[in-house]
């Protein structure tokens, strides 16, 4: 009677203003090992906020007159994804050292990852992660690649209540296997996650848990500067009943997948958009800026009928004024003469209805170094747009990715009119110069702490 006494004062102070009774079962002896966290005394003034580290210390150039300050989104993400309990303490997380490693007894085949249809063939192995609300995150388990077993009811099925990222792993020229500002994925997972109601976890451990799983799948990583590694995080909710609501149980696993490049250095093949506003793919105050499933299966009636009208992707619009915003699974970027006669590198901004792009981050980082031209996170309307066609100020404009990193833009189908970007005749040489920086750096011709090594 005395330690169940106890133990419900513990839970008492852990979780002021919430009464619940402390697990019995397989979950009492987790539960009685989680550290405590009491808020600071009323006469205490909370701890100053530590300040947000930059990304990429960029150097004073003249010629960037509107250097760039790192943007978040304005949805509410801003915070670190704490947990049910209000603290990730509380809570706990998993542990890389932690790892069950259970070895597939038999081995696929492996195709050759140039002419491997991108998404369609998977590893030997995967990582999985399962959370629930009684005994916080359970131990990470890599185990041969198999289905998900899953209650019909879950949350993630009915609801949404899932996300996912987008990474590579590259062999490297010097056979080193190299990741590519894995952090900057996580960063984007994790508000994600908050933003789904998910539970929050250690961003550094599920990176250690990724880099053991490729270790393991390491022969699957293409011996060519041609392919690489896919590596898919998703995040989803579980929770094994109906109704609209936060999840109590959770799974995050990771698929690998071996896939080709889309273009070399050397060639880059232009696609052509559609743009239509009466599709709306995000908007204020919504889920834009997270990388959520729901964005992309709202997203396929317009491709489809994008692809009808003889497009590649779709080129979306926000607003009255039709500002451009990013296009299909692509931030999108402008190089052009501003209004004001100035050499520009445009962008759309990080202002919630956009994703966050790993590849849109180290473009502008890139640009910003070199210094060469000016460089902003601005508005663009269709109106800017066709004006400087008009006035033939445009030079290039391109898509980033992941997938892709970067892809030139040739055509846009705008109200009936095809509006020519002249990419190619302009010899698509920033975009090409971007393409190559990148992949020599993922590739380990150029040393960058962009990179972490693998093995």
């Amino acid at each position: 009677m005395l330690e169940g006494l106890c133990g419900s004062l513990r839970l008492a102070l852990a979780r002021p203003g919430r009464w619940q009774p402390v697990p019995r079962g397989p979950c009492a002896a987790a539960w009685a090992r989680r550290p405590l966290s009491r808020p600071a005394a009323p006469c205490e003034p909370p701890p100053p906020a530590a300040p947000r580290p930059r990304r990429l210390p960029a150097p004073s150039l003249p010629r960037a007159a509107a250097a760039l300050a790192r943007q978040d989104c304005n949805n509410g993400c801003l915070e670190e994804c704490i947990g049910e309990a209000g603290s990730d303490a509380v809570m706990g997380t998993f542990k890389a050292k932690d790892l069950i490693i259970t070895p597939a007894t038999t081995l696929k085949e492996k195709p050759d990852p140039t002419t491997v249809v991108f998404g369609t063939v998977f590893t030997d192995h995967m990582l999985t992660i399962e959370w629930s609300l009684e005994c916080g995150w359970e131990k990470p388990h890599i185990k041969p690649f198999q289905n998900l077993s899953l209650h019909p009811s879950s949350s993630a099925l009915h609801y949404a209540v899932e996300l996912f990222e987008g990474m590579k792993a590259f062999r490297g020229v010097d056979n080193k296997i190299r990741l590519f500002r894995p952090n900057l994925n996580m960063d984007r997972m994790h508000k994600s996650a908050r933003r789904a109601t998910l539970p929050g976890f250690d961003k550094e451990e599920l990176i250690k848990c990724i880099q053991q799983l490729v270790k393991i799948d390491q022969e699957w990583v293409p011996y060519s500067t041609s392919a690489s590694l896919y590596i898919r995080p998703t995040f989803i909710g579980t929770e094994p009943s109906l109704g609209v609501k936060k999840p109590t149980r959770a799974m995050i696993f990771v698929i690998l997948s071996p896939v080709r490049s889309y273009f070399s250095a050397e060639t880059l093949t232009p696609v052509s958009l559609w743009a239509n506003p009466k599709f709306v793919r995000a908007w204020k105050g919504g889920t834009g800026d997270c990388k959520m499933g729901g964005n992309y299966g709202s997203s396929l009636l317009a491709q489809c009928e994008a692809m009808d009208n003889g497009c590649q992707q779709v080129l979306w619009l926000h607003g009255e004024d039709n500002q451009i915003t990013e296009v299909g699974t692509m931030n999108l970027f402008l190089y052009w003469i501003n209004e004001d006669g100035e050499e520009e590198l445009a962008t759309p901004p990080l202002d919630g209805i956009i994703l966050p792009g790993v590849t849109r981050q180290s473009i502008l980082d890139l640009a910003l170094q070199w210094g060469e031209f000016k460089v902003s996170e601005r508005y663009l309307t269709m109106g800017d747009l066709t004006t400087a066609l008009e006035q033939n100020r445009v030079k290039e404009m391109f898509g980033s990715g992941t997938a892709c990193v970067v892809c030139p833009v040739s055509d846009i189908l705008y109200k009936g009119e095809t509006l020519h970007i002249p990419s190619v005749e302009n010899g698509t040489k920033l975009a090409t110069r971007f393409l190559g920086k990148l992949i020599d750096i993922q590739y380990g011709r150029e040393e960058s702490d962009w990179t972490v090594i693998v093995s």
